[in-house]
């Protein structure tokens, strides 16, 4: 097979959860942990980083990747869901895994993946944890595709676990609270193995602290190692000072991810640096660590949030998709600062609470909305009628091309667009603007 040949194998026998949905979860570790075993469990060759959460890992991901990599490691980053190109979930110093090595993979273990009816998912990681050590990795950062507990990629023994946040997200999955929610999360803290956790809340820390004691695993919380202060914009740089509580060391950081989100994410990356250089066989200097926050998107390719695709006039795309996320994007939309109007360009999927996400959304904002070329994509119908008794400003397109047909149509330079609402959305537009 050559690569197309490949991925339409993959895509057609493996059907991912990016695509159809629940119908493609397969929740167990029995499946992965015998075909790494056939294949020399490959993830046992390096350093790894295991982060889950319901928002922020994957900014979280490629922001520790870019710090490790201007250290000096050899780092590799497993990501999802992707973009525009399958490979861009398994990078190494950011670059993605060559097209070869996917059809070798594919070739060399299909009889194998067949037999024990491998996960989309499933897969992919195995070809991650394989790739990386054929590429001498040094440090993996690893990120959970769903939960953790019985995500695939929960074979690992890291040397750190993070959880960035827990909301109610996939609850037919991963349980109807919060703490049921935190508990199959917190299934990534490994016997002594220290965990940072990005966010505290009164409603999961019990049960995140009750696995780490009961594995004798210290838990850091980011808002106590650090303290964010204000951040600001400065061209093309996101502006942060954080403090770090226990000796009032005082950083400011210069991040190219402009998303306000950031700055949580910020001190969890803080946090976890200062565990990986103290408490692992790792050493990551303070210089290491500002430059790599400062050129994330240089060193990883990462994309997708709050991405600057035009300054005149402004065009963002942000793949947040759920309420968590949404409130942050519709807060940093009500505070900007150009004087034109704000079009916003949006489809959802349909497991998705839409309601409870456009009202986080400006009440002054014209809204196209349109419906990604996705059997998780939400009928345009369905939208239009969550608009209207929200009161919104509103007109539909039926694809996500004439969507920003019509928004182009009425931008000036001193307007914004913003294009969002779902990774589909954001998938199919950024074509369109390159």
């Amino acid at each position: 097979m050559n690569y197309t040949e490949t991925l339409d194998y993959l895509f057609s026998s493996m059907p991912s959860f990016q695509q159809v949905g629940g119908d493609a979860y397969k929740p167990g570790l029995e499946r992965i942990t015998e075909f790494c075993r056939i294949i020399g469990n490959p993830q046992r060759n390096y350093f790894v980083v295991h982060i889950a959460g319901t928002n922020g890992k994957g900014s979280v991901s490629n922001m520790i990747a870019a710090v490790l990599q201007q250290a000096g490691y050899q780092t590799g980053l497993f990501t999802s869901p992707h973009l525009t190109d399958f490979r861009e979930r398994i990078r190494v110093n950011g670059e993605m895994i060559p097209k070869q090595k996917v059809v070798n993979f594919v070739d060399r273990h299909k009889t194998e993946m067949e037999r024990l009816d491998l996960s989309f998912f499933e897969m992919t990681t195995a070809m991650a944890f394989d790739y990386f050590a054929q590429s001498d990795v040094e440090v993996a950062v690893i990120e959970t595709g769903l939960g953790g507990r019985l995500d695939a990629t929960n074979i690992v023994q890291p040397i750190l676990s993070i959880i960035t946040n827990i909301g109610l997200e996939h609850t037919e999955y991963l349980g109807d609270s919060l703490p049921k929610i935190a508990r199959e999360k917190g299934g990534i803290i490994k016997k002594c193995t220290p965990v940072v956790v990005g966010e505290k809340n009164s409603n999961y820390n019990l049960v995140l602290e009750e696995i780490a004691s009961d594995l004798r695993s210290s838990l850091h919380y980011a808002n106590d190692a650090f303290e964010l202060g204000e951040s600001r914009l400065e061209g093309n740089k996101q502006v942060v000072n954080i403090t770090r509580r226990r000796d009032h060391n005082i950083y400011q950081l210069r991040l190219d991810l402009l998303g306000k989100c950031q700055s949580q994410n910020l001190a969890t990356v803080a946090t976890a640096i200062d565990i990986l250089h103290e408490m692992t066989p790792l050493s990551i200097s303070r210089r290491a660590f500002v430059e790599g926050v400062r050129d994330v998107v240089a060193l990883t390719s990462f994309r997708g949030r709050w991405q600057v695709v035009s300054q005149e006039p402004l065009i963002v795309c942000d793949t947040a998709h759920n309420s968590h996320g949404i409130r942050l994007v519709g807060e940093q939309l009500m505070e900007r600062t150009n004087s034109g109007k704000l079009l916003c360009v949006m489809g959802f999927c349909k497991d998705k609470d839409i309601v409870d996400m456009l009202a986080l959304m400006p009440r002054n904002a014209h809204y196209i909305f349109t419906r990604a070329n996705s059997p998780r994509a939400a009928a345009t119908e369905h939208i239009a009628e969550v608009a209207s008794s929200l009161e919104l400003d509103f007109e539909v397109a039926p694809t996500i091309e004439e969507a920003l047909v019509k928004a182009q149509q009425q931008l000036t330079d001193e307007d914004m667009l913003f294009v969002g609402g779902s990774t589909f959305v954001v998938a199919e537009a950024l074509p369109h603007f390159n």
